[in-house]
């Protein structure tokens, strides 16, 4: 289980528990966290679960597959290195304390 915070656009701040190999998309929609609307339910086929992930974070991570970065072409004002997909990371003990910032808008 994984302590994952989810900082909205305006500030609020949504601190969960998700568990063990669910994805961070999944610990949003199950605890009602607004912004990530994962259109396409998870299977990397659209950016509506796009997020910043925190600075200190971005290394922490697994690297982005080349079907998610494909998407990121497509998310709200993309970060080159702090956009993430969360619909593709994947919870682990490992990423316990996680931060990430939601973007104005999905598109």
């Amino acid at each position: 289980m994984a302590k994952i915070t989810y900082i909205e656009h305006n500030g609020t701040e949504h601190v969960v528990e998700v568990a063990n190999g669910l994805t961070v998309m999944e610990g949003a929609r199950d605890n009602g966290v607004p912004g990530i609307e994962a259109d396409c339910g998870g299977a990397c086929a659209c950016s509506t679960c796009h997020v910043y992930v925190a600075e200190d974070w971005v290394e922490k991570l697994p690297a982005r597959e080349a079907m998610e970065a494909d998407m990121l072409d497509f998310a709200w004002e993309p970060d080159p290195v702090r956009s993430r997909l969360t619909c593709q990371i994947q919870v682990t003990d490992a990423i316990d304390g996680l931060v990430v910032n939601l973007p104005e808008k999905q598109i």
